[in-house]
């Protein structure tokens, strides 16, 4: 298993970033793909049209979103991996880090690019469109 650490900065509020992600249509809107989300602790939530699916365990809006995650890719007999992003306020914006811990070694690659491709610079798009 290995552990995935990116950080970004995205042009927008740490609240406005928190809700992109969590709220299932801003999420769907940004990556383009269907995203199912029941924003609470223990709720369930798909994204890239249920490629991507888990539990949220921690949630604090504008600061933490933490979740128990894996793909439809999942090798069978692995644990779910751990998805753990904190945001804070800095001055251009929010600076966005995510560690996402247990990922197993045959996925590590596809996601560690995909992160990038599909979800960070996604999301600056998304948020170079609207004003702060």
């Amino acid at each position: 298993m290995a552990t995935i650490k990116q950080r970004i900065v995205i042009q927008a509020s740490s609240e406005e970033v928190y809700d992109a992600y969590m709220d299932e249509e801003k999420h769907s809107q940004f990556t383009g793909s269907k995203a199912s989300i029941n924003p609470t602790v223990g709720g369930e939530f798909t994204a890239w049209d249920g490629y991507i699916y888990g539990i949220n365990l921690e949630l604090e809006s504008g600061k933490k979103i933490v979740q128990e995650w894996r793909t439809s890719e999942w090798p069978e007999g692995k644990t779910p991996s751990r998805l753990e992003i904190t945001l804070k306020n800095v001055k251009n914006g929010t600076e966005l880090v995510m560690v996402h811990l247990n990922v197993p070694k045959e996925q590590l690659e596809d996601l560690k690019q995909g992160w990038i491709d599909f979800y960070w610079e996604p999301l600056k798009k998304y948020f170079s469109k609207s004003p702060l």
